[in-house]
């Protein structure tokens, strides 16, 4: 229950992030006032998304000690990093991509410990 609960905190942040690219990426353009951007969908798909992961998170923290949840959520830099390459199209570069590989195995060394 705890791994599912932190999994899916790590989602929730993930989808919150990706869905605030998407809304400044809709900001561009000639209507950039205030107005326009508090309409945008995928703004208020963000705000949903973090404030479900931050609900999830405090579950979490009930059930794992923060000094072995909180580097799990490091989780969230490998998931970015594949939508950023895959749905987004960026380059990323080999020291990136090592860096991924470094923090999966400090993740899978934690979730040994836990």
């Amino acid at each position: 229950m705890t791994l599912a609960l932190l999994l899916m905190a790590c989602m929730l942040t993930c989808a919150g992030q990706v869905a605030q690219k998407f809304a400044v990426e809709s900001w561009r353009g000639p209507q950039s006032g205030i107005a326009h951007k508090l309409r945008s969908p995928w703004l208020w798909l963000a705000l949903l998304c973090l404030g479900l992961g931050l609900l999830v998170w405090l579950l979490v923290l009930q059930r794992l000690e923060v000094g072995i949840a909180y580097p799990m959520l490091s989780l969230n830099f490998v998931l970015i990093t594949l939508v950023a390459r895959y749905v987004f199209k960026e380059t990323i570069d080999l020291r990136h991509w090592v860096g991924v590989g470094l923090v999966i195995a400090g993740v899978v060394l934690l979730g040994q410990h836990a």
